[in-house]
């Protein structure tokens, strides 16, 4: 058994984001194509606790070298106040010859990143007009972090950053700390999330929300939101809007506003086309420039399996990571 800690799996992935999205972009097009395995998450809820969470995600991802295995990640948004990251994963991958636990990696920064890249592959599909050159982040916390970081890397053309966050002082550590990695990017702090939805055409949510709590009336015509948490935005805004998924059995539950959009309209008919069939140039979905149009991404098991099964590979070839002898009878 090969375990991975998080600092090596930060140093393979230091510097690595266009090779990151292109995994993430080719992962995308094997589901399109029926070439995965994907059953439904499970999430483990806590009768005392509502807010908490563990979730298992099981997968395998075929093609030329296939994978499998499976992500628990857990989500405890209590853990912001007490200083700590609101999220922990670790992933386990198992040899599709013999079905063996082959590797243990810590999983966080995987999953933070295939989010990012990800959104940033729906951002450089679904923006209109010239390249936007600002972006507004709605949630200050490591996934926006690093949506930021992918966003610009798919579209370079950004030079302004707009902040909000329900803490004003976690909103402006965040511009401290972001500056630092970009230092040509303008940071800008507003008060309300309205100036944040309406200040450019691309706009990222990533909070802790557990209910729909937003509506889009504040964005601008022919904007592209990131909805990244799943659950920020209202019913009629989902289905005003033109919307874009990874994989709609996956999305259309746990309340998610995707799954209350279904729930309220009877069915999906309001979910326009997949990131896999965009990436594969056959979906015949149109973009109107008028309207809103919405990324909701549940979080492809595949996606950490096919970054994790990379790092593993890459470990592998520099002698990191720590070879536990005896782990199995």
């Amino acid at each position: 058994m090969l375990v991975i800690g998080h600092r090596e799996v930060r140093d393979t992935m230091r510097g690595q984001e266009e090779r990151i999205l292109s995994l993430v972009a080719d992962t995308y097009r094997l589901h399109d194509e029926g070439r995965t395995a994907l059953p439904r998450s499970v999430f483990l809820r806590f009768p005392d606790s509502p807010r908490d969470r563990i979730i298992g995600l099981p997968a395998y991802l075929g093609g030329e070298d296939p994978a499998a295995g499976m992500k628990w990640i857990a989500s405890f948004p209590g853990n912001i106040a007490a200083g700590k990251e609101r999220a922990s994963a670790a992933m386990i991958l198992n040899s599709t010859d013999d079905g063996r636990p082959e590797a243990l990696i810590e999983a966080s920064l995987i999953s933070a990143r295939r989010t990012a890249a990800s959104a940033a592959l729906a951002a450089g599909h679904l923006v209109t007009g010239p390249e936007p050159h600002g972006i507004a982040l709605v949630g200050c916390g490591p996934i926006n972090r690093e949506v930021l970081r992918f966003v610009k890397v798919r579209l370079p053309g950004l030079r302004e950053a707009v902040l909000y966050d329900t803490d004003p002082a976690r909103a402006e550590a965040f511009a401290a700390e972001a500056a630092g990695a970009a230092p040509d990017l303008v940071f800008k702090v507003v008060e309300r999330v309205e100036e944040a939805l309406g200040s450019h055409r691309l706009v990222s949510l990533a909070t802790s929300a557990g209910e729909p709590h937003m509506d889009l009336s504040g964005c601008r015509p022919g904007a592209t939101v990131l909805h990244v948490s799943l659950r920020d935005l209202t019913v009629e805004s989902i289905l005003g809007a033109q919307n874009v998924v990874d994989d709609a059995d996956h999305v259309c539950r746990e309340r998610t506003s995707l799954h209350l959009a279904e729930l309220a309209s009877g069915g999906r008919e309001f979910i326009d086309t997949t990131i896999g069939s965009l990436l594969r140039g056959g979906s015949g979905f149109r973009r109107d420039p008028e309207r809103t149009a919405v990324f909701s991404p549940f979080g492809l098991g595949v996606l950490d399996l096919a970054l994790a099964r990379w790092v593993r590979d890459e470990a592998r070839g520099r002698g990191a990571g720590t070879r536990v002898d005896g782990f199995l009878p």
